[in-house]
């Protein structure tokens, strides 16, 4: 995840935000563009392992510092037989067909695992440098192996992202590879349209001598986008739309490889009808104990609000909705959000081993990661299969599940100062006692209004700030 101070307001307050919430049970153009239309009567050609260079990333570590908090998401995954697991049944031409998300098979952890396992292992020595090479082409072959279709242009699963020229007369060098795969849509009319699920492979690499494997940050996301690509590319009735599925690179790099892709896309972004990115889905929001993943975006889009309702949220995790406004650009979906395109935001939020070579493997809740892909999935389906697709809308309205979600973290933050398990200086007690005062009278009247909400996206930016 990439760590972007912002301010607050207008007292200047760098800003970097965390979260986790509420146990609601919510169910859940420099170069010319070849379409996919194009490349699909092309014979699949092979692709050879770019080389990339090291990455400047010392400012990471500055924003680090300034920032304390930040949102993570992690996955694990592992890769096991292509067999169709769908329950549906081939629908004959011309019938219209209704999949229920409760008909999506499972993600479980033991498929989840290895994928985190394997690029938070000290042989992709944080996923930096030469080794980030290793990490695309462990997604390429995934790919390859299920099947899906490549993504870019000369029938490629590569997308080179470069970097500044150096010289007038050369070639800008390339600096990473965006790698991508796709799984074409059933229906005749709305297969030129695509949903994305996507996650970055890159991570901050050795510094110091000391190897920062990334497990959470975000081999977990990686494992979700893998094994959700894998379940649907099962399925013997493939959804409506087309599924697309991008392991971004320079993520850490402020988001350099997302920013390439919305730049220079394989098709026109207007046919881009949902967004998915996941980061950090793995731990959980300042070691509180909290089953919950944070879900940003639904609020400039409507629809999706409804879909979050309708998608059945598994045992042993929580839903929790929040505005985007409470973090900033936090992660891939970033230029996405920019050109108002619809998109949600999984996170489990940071924790204390966030950006440190603490954050391996062994500390992974693989059965959380697992439970965040089947979400992750049955959204990802029922938008693909659905007759009508997000909109985004400009104006966002105020929304109780925020001030529930904030009521949550502040109780247990409370809770675990009562206890001893957390300490918190007498200032940060009572801005946190107020905070959940307000968000608990909130939810008690059944209303949060514009002006309410103001406040709680400022009081939320300090909160997570100033105690996390």
């Amino acid at each position: 995840m990439s760590a972007i101070a912002f301010v607050i307001g207008q007292i200047g307050v760098a800003r970097t935000v965390i979260f986790r919430t509420i146990p609601t049970t919510t169910r859940i153009q420099t170069t010319q563009i070849e379409t996919i239309e194009t490349r699909r009567s092309r014979s699949r050609k092979g692709t050879n392992t770019q080389g990339c260079e090291n990455m400047l990333m010392t400012s990471r570590l500055r924003w680090h510092r300034i920032a304390r908090v930040a949102l993570t998401l992690s996955l694990a995954a592992t890769w096991g037989s292509t067999a169709p697991r769908s329950t549906l049944a081939e629908t004959p031409a011309g019938v219209a067909r209704v999949r229920s998300a409760a008909t999506v098979p499972p993600v479980t952890a033991a498929e989840v695992r290895p994928h985190i396992e394997f690029l938070a292992s000290p042989a992709l020595q944080g996923r930096g440098g030469p080794q980030r090479a290793i990490a695309a082409k462990y997604l390429r072959d995934r790919f390859e192996e299920l099947g899906l279709e490549p993504l870019f242009a000369d029938d490629s699963y590569d997308q080179p992202i470069p970097g500044a020229n150096r010289a007038a007369d050369a070639d800008p060098p390339v600096i990473g590879i965006n790698v991508g795969g796709w799984i074409p849509g059933s229906d005749p009319k709305l297969k030129d349209e695509f949903v994305i699920i996507s996650a970055h492979y890159d991570h901050l690499g050795v510094r110091g001598g000391e190897v920062y494997p990334g497990a959470d940050d975000n081999a977990s996301g990686v494992a979700m986008m893998l094994e959700t690509a894998r379940e649907i590319a099962a399925m013997t009735v493939k959804p409506r739309r087309s599924l697309v599925f991008v392991g971004f690179d320079l993520e850490e790099e402020m988001l350099w490889g997302s920013r390439w892709f919305a730049s220079h896309p394989p098709w026109p972004l207007d046919r881009l009808k949902l967004f998915i990115t996941a980061d950090m889905i793995g731990r959980s929001l300042g070691n509180l104990d909290l089953p919950t993943v944070f879900v940003l975006g639904s609020e400039r889009a409507p629809h999706l609000q409804t879909v979050l309702d309708e998608t059945p949220v598994p045992e042993g995790l929580e839903l929790a909705r929040l505005g985007i406004d409470l973090i900033g650009t936090r992660s891939d979906y970033g230029p996405f959000r920019d050109r108002k395109i619809p998109f949600l935001f999984f996170s489990t939020g940071q924790h204390g081993d966030y950006h440190t070579p603490r954050d391996v493997a062994e500390l992974i809740d693989y059965e959380k990661v697992a439970r965040v892909s089947r979400v992750v999935l049955s959204i990802a389906v029922l938008v693909a299969d659905s007759d009508d697709a997000p909109e985004w809308s400009d104006e966002v309205a105020p929304d109780l599940a925020e001030a529930s979600a904030i009521h949550r973290i502040t109780e247990l933050v409370l809770e675990a100062d009562r206890t001893g398990e957390r300490s918190i200086n007498g200032l940060q007690r009572f801005f946190v006692s107020q905070v959940y005062a307000k968000t608990g009278n909130a939810i008690r009247l059944g209303r949060l209004t514009g002006a309410e909400r103001q406040w709680l996206t400022r009081s939320s930016q300090l909160l997570l700030l100033s105690v996390f």
